[in-house]
């Protein structure tokens, strides 16, 4: 049989919530990561992603071929307008209510993937269809996360 833990203590280094529980006491945050490793977590995880984008990217467009100057150039840009582009979606989007917030990064990671898709060999009616596909795969689990985690203003519920 299946029964809840009980909640012993402080979980983390984290914060307590302001509201309290029904039954009085004050929550407990089941963050698991101080509020440095967030911060971090938020400007680093750009950084790796764009880098795995851009070598991604390039190593699409030369098709097995030699790696040159030019290929370098665009994998490099490649990355750095990936994370400029990430972090602008990170607070501009998180600033949406929750259908937009989704959609917003389901645009962008499906323009993503729809782009370095596009330095392949295959059409571009291809590449878009699969830009479709991933941003709307995207679309659906992040509006189911945001709908289970957030009110309707956007506010998020423990």
């Amino acid at each position: 049989m299946a029964h809840a833990a009980p909640r012993s203590g402080r979980l983390t280094p984290g914060k307590r919530d302001r509201k309290p529980d029904t039954d009085g006491s004050p929550r407990v945050s089941t963050d698991v990561f101080s509020e440095r490793t967030h911060l971090v977590v938020r400007w680093v995880l750009p950084v790796l992603a764009g880098l795995v984008v851009g070598y991604w990217a390039a190593a699409n467009r030369r098709s097995g071929g030699p790696v040159t100057g030019w290929n370098l150039l665009f994998g490099f840009t490649t990355a750095l307008a990936f994370m400029v582009l990430c972090v602008a979606v990170r607070v501009a989007a998180s600033r949406m209510k929750r259908e937009l917030h989704a959609l917003t990064w389901a645009v962008f990671l499906g323009g993503t993937f729809g782009f370095v898709y596009a330095q392949t060999d295959k059409t571009a009616l291809r590449s878009a269809v699969m830009a479709a596909a991933v941003g709307a795969v995207v679309f659906a689990v992040l509006f189911y996360r945001y709908y289970t985690h957030e009110d309707a203003e956007g506010h998020r519920v423990p």
